[in-house]
């Protein structure tokens, strides 16, 4: 089965907790702190990746986490930084948050962004010796790493398109014009869920054309199974309609298609177009005629017989648009448009220092809850001295 839709939950690393040492040698009887830092906590990255072409993995997995930073020791000694957890996904794929706003477009291959940053490593008690404190007895806990809930949604990216009624062929074309082996049958919907083949020219240019499930009235609507699949038109250079000439008008055909595309939205209706008449070993004296200058061809063709086929794939190659130079993208290969980050749980207003004696709370109070849950995240266990502002507080 087909999937073009997942929802994904992602967290990253905490950072390792700062070092709380002192030096302790032989002849050294009152050596400095030497607490190293704590480790940065690992990434949960997005990565395109242009051999795969759904999100079925994340049927069945949906929730990813990255690891913590290593915990800082003494003589100095900083922690390891977590490992990046990268989750690759079709090129073409949009990721939503919550609320339905686009986090990225890995719309090019090899296009990252970072879904969820680590915590920083907290800060061993080295850091904290001044002239004034030369033995400071804390240490920074790491922070929690950000989390978010994530929609995965996938766009083909195809140069051209079939689209037409249900049965009306489109699949056996497909067979006809490219690698590709989808079902055929005689029936409606024998299409289920889109199929990508690639056409190959004489010369060694090759393009990648995309069967989507049959579209009936009312489909931009949502009635019937083409409407979720509509999207995966947006990003064809190229609309090839397909219109069954055994059925009849095949103009009246046309324009209840066209009409959905253009209730649809998203451009789909400015789209340059080839008009396949297609089953005229059935019908063969039927024609079309339409006049409109999105239409740069009309093509008469059997997928039956392979009539019309050749002339079908030198119009493909002549009139596909030329690829537009990709505009999201930068030198490093991360998306350029990313407008929102999620946040995390627990944030910069406090932070957490291990003392000799347990914790201490340093900034503005959260209440008692996440208090709680934030040092116990930290380590601390029950029975823990918990010093918040002048009091002291047993976890």
């Amino acid at each position: 089965m087909f999937h073009d839709r997942a929802r994904i939950s992602v967290q990253a690393g905490r950072g390792g907790h700062g070092a709380l040492s002192f030096r302790r040698e032989k002849y050294v009887p009152k050596g400095g702190p030497d607490g190293g830092d704590g480790g940065r906590g690992g990434d949960v990255v997005l990565a395109a990746d242009p051999d795969l072409r759904d999100l079925g993995k994340f049927q069945a997995k949906r929730t990813y986490a990255a690891p913590k930073g290593g915990q800082g020791h003494g003589a100095g000694k900083h922690g390891a930084d977590g490992a990046d957890v990268e989750l690759r996904v079709p090129v073409g794929t949009q990721v939503f948050d919550t609320d339905e706003r686009l986090i990225a477009d890995l719309a090019t291959r090899d296009a990252r962004v970072v879904a969820a940053r680590g915590g920083s490593g907290g800060r061993g008690n080295k850091r904290f010796a001044t002239p004034t404190r030369r033995a400071p007895r804390f240490a920074e806990v790491g922070l929690p790493g950000e989390d978010a809930e994530l929609e995965l949604r996938l766009k083909l990216l195809a140069d051209a398109a079939l689209v037409g009624q249900p049965n009306a062929g489109k699949s056996s074309l497909l067979r006809r014009i490219s690698n590709a082996k989808p079902k055929v049958a005689d029936y409606p919907f024998t299409t289920l869920s889109p199929v990508l083949g690639t056409v190959e020219a004489s010369d060694g240019r090759q393009l990648i054309v995309a069967d989507v499930p049959g579209l009936i009235e009312g489909a931009s609507e949502g009635i019937g199974l083409g409407h979720e699949f509509l999207a995966h038109l947006e990003r064809a250079r190229l609309l090839v309609h397909v219109i069954d000439a055994a059925e009849g008008d095949p103009e009246e055909r046309f324009a209840a298609i066209d009409h959905e595309l253009e209730a649809y939205g998203a451009g789909l209706d400015q789209l340059p177009q080839i008009v396949v008449l297609n089953k005229i070993d059935i019908a063969p004296d039927a024609a079309v005629s339409i006049d409109d200058p999105r239409v740069l061809r009309t093509v008469r063709t059997s997928a039956a017989t392979g009539e019309g086929i050749a002339d079908l794939e030198r119009a493909l190659f002549e009139l596909c648009p030329a690829e537009d130079e990709p505009g999201h993208e930068v030198e490093d290969g991360l998306v350029d448009f990313l407008d929102y980050r999620p946040r995390a749980k627990a944030g910069p207003a406090y932070r957490i220092y291990r003392t000799d004696r347990g914790f201490r709370v340093v900034g503005t109070i959260p209440d008692r809850r996440e208090l709680e849950e934030a040092l116990r995240a930290a380590g601390a266990k029950s029975g823990a001295e918990v010093e918040v502002g002048e009091e002291t507080l047993t976890l």
